[in-house]
């Protein structure tokens, strides 16, 4: 929002006669956690107002809404030592997208929040839904009608109807697209030999991409002209492939989705990967990326984005991987959640729209797309898919298309018989992500992984089969005895050794995968061990000890 906005937002709201259930004047700061409450409160009753937006505005007097300014400053706050605006946004749930506009009216500083209504759930802050009744903030649980009201809220803007557009708008190719779709969707039903007779109204409306024969966003984003991409305006209706390695270049590509996906999937750079099995005599080969992978990556960025963020979908394509990245947090539940087929999505941000992908086979309908992507990675022996959600207003997919741990598709080659439970836990290892104690046990107990936590790597036998000894040797300790026999015979050679010169004797004889203070300490320990038992004396300082050998060695 420009200057001149924000002024005459600020204008509008101090005409109001009172403050309202979504509209909350504040002249200067108030504690933090009252400030999470109306954030909540503003949300909730935006949506029982029915208004698209609630209001927190500092440095306006509330009884009179004079404009006179405030000390107040997002920009330096602190809840502790976290700035208050993340620390607000971690406790409300679910994720909205409050945005935070200061700026100055006659030389008078205002902070203004614009929060976002409510949709088919109240804002919770810490928890605890908010709402304003009268001129008091108080619990919303208090009022059940009021809850109802926003559980039955939840607005579609996939199903929106375009007054002003026809089936004119709609590009003729995707039009007999969607058709030839349907078609292959729906060979069962009684009505597949009367589809090639129904008028395209008739189709749209069965196909449920229109409704009553108007035009609906969706109908827009999947088989829209690019010249009549404006309707959909302000959400933004773009595709960006992006190439980002020692070469770089990028393409726009607009509606007719439907049609647009496959051009931008032809743009990656899909080349064959050899994998080279210890006990195969031939070379196993797989592309790069599979094709079908990548539209429904693509698919699922277009289905569950939120056009409300007027954000455009980003295919990065880097050397070793492919980003794909869509505006809005992840819908219902966890990626990790859908991995395996067996959860099914109750809700959708945008249903008209998922339900008329269905309905061309772009998208499965009942969550699988996720495990389908799992599977093809793990029959491909290429790391599993990644998805990052650390902010709470984009989702981030990694699609890796080059190894990270040779023995990993080289184990994933020789054990086809591995369960998928199984092959997720081994690339946690590979990635060096944190597994649960009973995962690790379980693994061990299948010789599938050795090493301390941590630090868990390749196991022996594993390491036989892949040509992975020298790696494996490397991560391997040696029993102690044989670290005090390297410290007694040093020591009998040269008279005596410093701690220097004893960390120079087994320094590399230790795991590589000990940090350098695990290293130190596990030193330490074997040096205390002689030392205790008497086979070796300090005849130095604690500070520069000197080590010789003590009179049970001697003996």
């Amino acid at each position: 929002m420009t200057n001149t906005d924000l002024i005459n937002l600020l204008h509008d709201l101090c005409s109001q006669p009172r403050e309202q259930q979504w509209l909350e004047f504040k002249s200067n700061g108030i504690d933090h956690e009252q400030i999470g409450q109306y954030i909540s409160a503003m949300s909730n009753g935006a949506t029982l107002a029915n208004k698209p937006f609630g209001y927190l505005v500092w440095g306006v007097e509330d009884r009179t809404h004079a404009i006179k300014g405030t000390t107040f400053s997002f920009a330096n706050a602190k809840h502790g030592n976290q700035d208050l605006e993340l620390w607000l946004r971690i406790y409300l749930d679910p994720k909205i997208n409050f945005e935070i506009f200061e700026f100055d009216y006659e030389d008078k500083h205002i902070v203004l929040v614009r929060i976002p209504a409510a949709k088919s759930e109240p804002t919770n802050f810490q928890k605890k839904p908010f709402v304003r009744v009268g001129s008091n903030k108080t619990d919303l649980l208090k009022y059940p009608d009021w809850m109802r009201i926003i559980y039955n809220s939840q607005e579609d803007w996939s199903a929106k109807v375009v007054e002003k557009a026809s089936v004119v708008d709609l590009e003729p190719q995707a039009l007999k697209v969607a058709r030839e779709k349907f078609k292959e969707k729906n060979p069962n039903v009684p009505y597949f030999g009367q589809i090639d007779t129904w008028d395209d109204s008739t189709f749209l409306d069965k196909a449920r991409i229109t409704i009553n024969q108007k035009i609906t966003n969706t109908a827009l984003l999947l088989l829209g002209k690019p010249e009549s991409v404006h309707y959909l305006s302000p959400a933004i209706a773009e595709i960006t492939w992006k190439l980002d390695t020692e070469e770089k270049a990028y393409e726009h590509f607009t509606v007719p989705f439907l049609l647009t996906t496959t051009q931008v999937m032809q743009r990656v750079r899909n080349v064959q990967i050899r994998f080279y099995p210890d006990h195969e005599l031939l070379a196993t080969t797989v592309n790069k990326y599979d094709t079908k992978s990548i539209l429904e990556a693509i698919h699922n960025c277009i289905a569950h984005q939120d056009y409300s963020l007027r954000s455009r979908i980003i295919l990065t394509e880097k050397i070793d991987k492919l980003i794909f990245t869509n505006a809005g947090n992840f819908f219902e539940g966890t990626p990790e959640e859908y991995s395996f087929g067996e959860k099914t999505p109750n809700r959708y941000r945008n249903p008209w729209l998922v339900n008329a992908m269905s309905n061309l086979g772009m998208i499965d309908h009942l969550g699988y797309g996720i495990h389908s992507l799992y599977v093809s990675q793990r029959n491909r022996f290429f790391p599993l898919p990644d998805y990052i959600l650390s902010d709470p207003h984009e989702v981030i997919m990694y699609m890796y298309g080059q190894t990270i741990d040779e023995n990993y598709p080289k184990l994933l080659i020789e054990r086809r018989d591995l369960s998928l439970s199984k092959v997720i836990l081994l690339d946690k290892v590979q990635k060096k992500e944190p597994i649960l104690d009973t995962s690790a046990d379980m693994l061990r107990k299948e010789k599938l992984i050795e090493g301390r936590k941590p630090n868990y790597f390749v196991c022996k036998a594993i390491a036989q089969a892949t040509d992975k000894k020298a790696e494996y040797s490397k991560n391997t300790a040696f029993e102690k005895r044989q670290y005090f026999d390297w410290i007694l015979k040093s020591i009998q050679e040269h008279g005596s050794l410093s701690r220097k010169d004893i960390d120079k004797l087994l320094w590399d004889m230790l795991p590589a995968w000990m940090s350098i203070d695990q290293k130190k300490n596990r030193i330490k320990n074997l040096i205390s061990k002689l030392s205790q038992s008497d086979r070796i004396v300090n005849v130095g300082t604690d500070r520069d000890p000197e080590w010789i050998l003590g009179d049970l060695e001697v003996k």
